[in-house]
């Protein structure tokens, strides 16, 4: 028993050692920075200008969702002493659906999400949607430009809180941040694609298009969920023009990473601090905790379509399933809460906005086939999560994040990490939850890539 429990260690230790000294990175895969997502008729006809762009809220859509919150089926009674452990309770929903139907303020909500310039333009056949803020700056100040990425089920909206913050300019720095927002493809006001295939690694590349036809060759990135996947792959794919890579999820599906937590369950202080242990371990809590929370994943991964159907013909469902998201994913203790604690951190016109986006523009079902795209032989043939980047980067851990990785094991995909955050609170939508914090971070990290910039220059010369 002593030998056996000798050969399962050494074989474990093995691995690390074979991949961190041995084995080589994959190399990257030929990139066709022109393929077409669009109609095919179209390609010949593409339209490259960039137009100005209103959300409208049309009194026939406002009628239509009415009267379907009006006709719905009665929903089932939510069992005795059961609060979100099932999803979302039926007896808070009615009071969600009720808000949306007879208070949510349509006129005044729309005018709202209008409240900063917006814009389209077609890429590789998409049209892409895009909110982009420009800030005043005296002389002597710097624009810098930035793309934030937001994921699934967030749209634009989440970071609207942020917006005067990031472009804010200051006595105490000279710079200024331009932010360009766009909506990911298939996800509110950008189009989806036409033939299967636009999974991370082409959206990575459509947004590299959308910041050259801006004007920009260097610019800087954030994301969290898909847009944190996506500007990871921005990272990998172009080393030279991103000045900076800052993300609210680090995230790494390698097999290095896999050993190192297995074997930090026997000896958990080999590889994080005690304070932030429970985030990772036992494992059996916190993979329970992640099984419990991907089912939604398996499906999106699968069968979007069909799951598309529901949710694009009942408001109610679609409601029900997105809000379910910001409260166990906001905190997962929220579930144990009678209204899922959805109002502890947002107010019900947030997160009605962003349900609105998804039903106004009926992109539920294609905002899911992203994830269909991403699970697939040919995204895992490629490893990118195993080609290091040069990129400077910067990452912030909310407490209540699904993941967390400690820095060290995240040195061998970024090797230039000048800085990390570690938050005792916050969730998944970071932006929207926190965004005088967020905000904060994200300068911060701007400033820190500057002087590693300003500081290798010097070093080249």
């Amino acid at each position: 028993m002593g030998r056996l429990l000798i050969a399962i260690v050494l074989v474990v230790a093995a691995v690390p050692i074979y991949h961190i000294f041995i084995k080589s990175p994959p190399p990257l895969p030929e990139l066709d920075l022109e393929e077409w997502w669009g109609p095919q008729q179209m390609k010949t006809r593409q339209d490259t200008s960039i137009k100005p762009f209103k959300v409208q809220f049309s009194q026939v859509m406002i009628k239509d969702l009415k009267d379907r919150l009006r006709d719905r089926h009665p929903l089932a009674t939510p069992l005795e002493g059961i609060a979100f452990e099932y999803g979302f309770n039926s007896k808070s929903l009615e009071g969600w659906l009720k808000y949306w139907a007879e208070e949510y303020p349509f006129s005044a909500r729309q005018d709202f999400l209008n409240k900063y310039p917006q814009f389209k333009t077609n890429i590789q056949g998409l049209d892409i949607h895009f909110i982009r803020v420009i800030p005043e700056v005296p002389a002597g100040v710097e624009i810098v430009p930035m793309l934030l990425l937001h994921g699934w089920p967030g749209s634009v909206r989440e970071f609207y809180e942020v917006i005067p913050l990031l472009t804010s300019v200051s006595k105490d720095r000279d710079f200024a941040i331009e932010v360009i927002i766009p909506s990911l493809p298939g996800y509110g006001f950008s189009s989806p694609a036409v033939r299967p295939g636009l999974g991370v690694d082409k959206v990575a590349v459509v947004f590299r298009n959308l910041m050259h036809r801006l004007g920009y060759k260097k610019y800087y990135i954030q994301g969290g969920d898909w847009g944190a996947i996506i500007s990871n792959v921005m990272a990998t794919f172009f080393p030279d023009e991103i000045l900076g890579y800052h993300s609210n999820m680090p995230f790494l599906m390698t097999t290095i990473s896999s050993v190192w937590r297995v074997l930090g369950s026997f000896w958990p202080s080999l590889i994080m601090e005690s304070k932030v242990q429970d985030r990772v371990y036992p494992l059996s809590t916190v993979y329970g905790r992640l099984l419990e929370e991907s089912g939604y994943l398996h499906l999106q991964a699968t069968k979007p379509d069909t799951l598309g159907v529901g949710l694009s013909d009942s408001p109610a469902g679609l409601a029900a399933y997105i809000l379910e998201k910001f409260s166990t994913w906001t905190n997962y203790n929220f579930k144990s809460l009678p209204d899922g604690g959805l109002t502890k951190k947002f107010t019900k016109e947030q997160l009605m906005d962003n349900v609105m986006i998804y039903w106004s523009t009926n992109s539920i079902t294609t905002s899911m086939r992203l994830y269909a795209e991403m699970f697939t032989k040919r995204h895992f043939a490629m490893n990118l999560d195993e080609i290091p980047t040069p990129v400077p980067t910067w990452f912030i851990q909310p407490k209540y994040e699904l993941t967390y990785f400690p820095m060290w094991m995240l040195k061998g995909k970024y090797p230039n990490i000048v800085g990390d955050t570690v938050l005792d609170d916050g969730g998944h939508f970071l932006a929207l939850e926190m965004p005088e914090l967020f905000s904060s971070d994200v300068i911060k990290a701007v400033g820190k890539f500057r002087e590693y910039h300003q500081k290798n220059k010097k070093t080249e010369l």
